[in-house]
This record gives C-alpha cells, structure tokens and sequence, in this order.
C-alpha cells in the first residue's frame, strides 16, 4: 500500500475548491471534483469539465484564439491548504476590484477603471542577459509548448491584505529551462511594460516609482515548482487590472514581488535592482518572503484582512510563514531572515 503524507499547503478530498473551463460565451464553469494526497513531485491532474458557475460572468475583453483554445484545455494543479473555512477562494469581483496596479493609479479601484485602455494583443517579451540566445518572443510563442495549469495560491499583500486565487499559466522553469541560461546566470530580473500613453499613472507628477517597474528573483526561486508565469485566472483571460496579458506569481513572498504586464526577462550575475527595494529599502526587501515575524516599519505583519470582509466581519487571520508554502524552507536554509527580509 502506497501511503503519502499530506503537506499543510495540499487540498483535502473533502475540500472541493473552484475549476474552471473557458468558453466561447466566456462563460465561467465549475468542476465537482476535489484532489487529495498527491506530493508536490507529483500531483494528481484532472481535465477540465463543466458545471454552471455560481461566479458572475464579468465579461472579460477580447480573448487571441491561440489562447482561447488554450484555455479550454487548462488542467489543474490544487496547492492549497487544507482549510475549507480559512482559504476559500475570493470571489472573481474582489479579485478583479481590488488592486495594486501603480501603473494605473494608487487607488484600488484605479486599475478596473483605467486598464481598459491597455492593449494586450500582441504582445511580446524580451529575453536577454546570460542566456543562450538573447531574441524577442510573441506571447504565444513563449509560452505554446507548455499547457496551462490551474494553481489555487494564496496572495499576501505587504499592506496585509489577502486573498486566495485560481490563477492560470505555466511553471516560470519550464519557460527557463527552453531558454538555456548561462551557467553564469544566478539571478532572474523582470521589466513591465512603460507606456503612460497607455497607463496613467506613469505620467503622474507625483509617482513616486522609477518607471518602468522592475522585479527580481535569485534564480532557484524562479526555477521552484511553485514559481508560475500567469495568463489567465478564474478560467478566462487574465483582466488588465491583474496584470494582462503576462505576470508572475510567486505565492511565498509578499505581492508586489509578483510583477504584472511582463515585457522583459533577464538573466542575470548579479541582483538585479528592484523598484520598491530602490524606493524604500527599509520597508521593502529584495526577498519579501512573507514572515509573520518582520513586521513592516509601519505595521505589523503578524496578521493579514483576507478579502472578502466587512465592517462586521472583519475576517482577521494569522499570517503563516511563507504564506503557509512550507516547501519553500529549504530555499533559505542558513540565512537570517530578519536581516535578509
């Protein structure tokens, strides 16, 4: 008899989260099925199926037909924890209403109401640095060989905040990995896409941010399972506000390390500099791996408001180390993680 032991961050059978299929309509579908007791090795996969949606079919904007098909044929991947009351997935209005997109504005509702104008499709990605070949990719071409998965995270805002989140892409390795790095490369830096023409809040006199927004990982971060590159979420396109038509998800550390509308890949020797870690190094650090134990200078981190809440229900949780992805431990093994925050 095969017997596995469950990690914190693994679903229950009795757990039966969201899955999704993308239409033609772009119609939002469920699944009634649930996966359980499968390794981060090795997870279960099941193929997509359909069961009327309770989500409101917010229509998304226009979806390239190479992605569409992708789309209905996305398998899924649960990496969730274990707890049915504490991490139910956030309804698709709170995620797609509520976010920081500086780019747009510094509101919350800045970036619904002004990425509309975004132009997503095509879209292309630089790859550079020490890799094999440095060349410029069609969206669709840097990510076609790989199907979609579904991953259900948690995102943990620096501010606090948080919510738990059906995301569709790919693993950020297997996109590495057909890039052949350099064995100099020690670093990954990411570039979103400047065009204030087109985002707003890049044009503000009083952004404080040194455009174009950068980001970076070391390099066995970016290559870990749980490291994805993003297209879509909640079954359809990914919404301009959440960061279309590219971004990354890295679900250990705090979100801003999770940048949107990708433009440019880098492989690197060095770290790479990174806008909030330029602005403010003292409350933003290079790693931003979540640690209920560092507070930010301003507040603390020991407890996060996971949307949705309310005035009554103000839905106040403690905050995991790691934002609850244990496997990520190991990454880090030896380090102080106060001064290395």
């Amino acid at each position: 008899m095969l017997i596995r032991v469950r990690r914190a961050s693994q679903a229950r059978e009795s757990e039966v989260t969201p899955e999704t299929v993308y239409r033609q309509r772009r119609q939002l579908m469920r699944a009634g099925l649930g996966l359980a007791g499968a390794s981060l090795a090795g997870f279960g996969w099941l193929p997509a199926s359909s069961q009327a949606a309770e989500w409101p079919d917010v229509p998304p904007g226009p979806t390239p037909p190479w992605l569409l098909a992708k789309l209905a044929t996305t398998r899924r991947k649960t990496v969730v924890p274990a707890d049915p009351v504490r991490d139910v997935v956030t309804p698709f209005g709170d995620a797609s209403q509520y976010n920081n997109f500086y780019e747009f504005g510094s509101d919350k509702d800045d970036p619904a109401r002004l990425a509309g104008r975004l132009k997503t499709d095509p879209w292309s990605i630089r790859v550079d640095g020490a890799v094999h070949q440095s060349r410029t990719f069609a969206l669709e071409d840097l990510i076609g060989a790989d199907q979609l998965q579904e991953r259900i995270y948690r995102l943990r805002c620096v501010e606090a905040w948080s919510m738990v989140i059906p995301w569709i892409g790919i693993p950020l390795a297997s996109l590495l990995g057909r890039l052949q790095p350099l064995a100099s490369a020690r670093y990954v830096g990411f570039q979103t896409l400047q065009d204030p023409a087109q985002m707003p809040g890049q044009a503000s006199s009083t952004g404080l941010i040194d455009w174009p927004y950068r980001e970076g990982l070391r390099l066995d971060e970016a290559m870990h399972p749980l490291t994805l590159l993003v297209v879509g979420n909640y079954g359809r396109v990914l919404p301009n506000q959440n960061g279309a038509p590219l971004r990354l998800i890295v679900p250990w550390k705090y979100g801003f390390k999770s940048i949107k509308s990708i433009v440019r890949i880098s492989l690197l020797e060095q770290p790479p500099a990174t806008s909030w870690n330029r602005l403010a190094a003292d409350e933003y650090g290079f790693y931003a791996n979540v640690n209920p134990k560092v507070d930010h200078p301003r507040w603390s981190q020991a407890t996060e408001r996971r949307l949705p809440n309310s005035l009554f229900h103000p839905n106040i949780i403690d905050t995991r180390m790691f934002n609850g992805y244990d496997e990520v431990a190991s990454l880090y093994s030896g380090m102080d993680l106060r001064r290395w925050y």
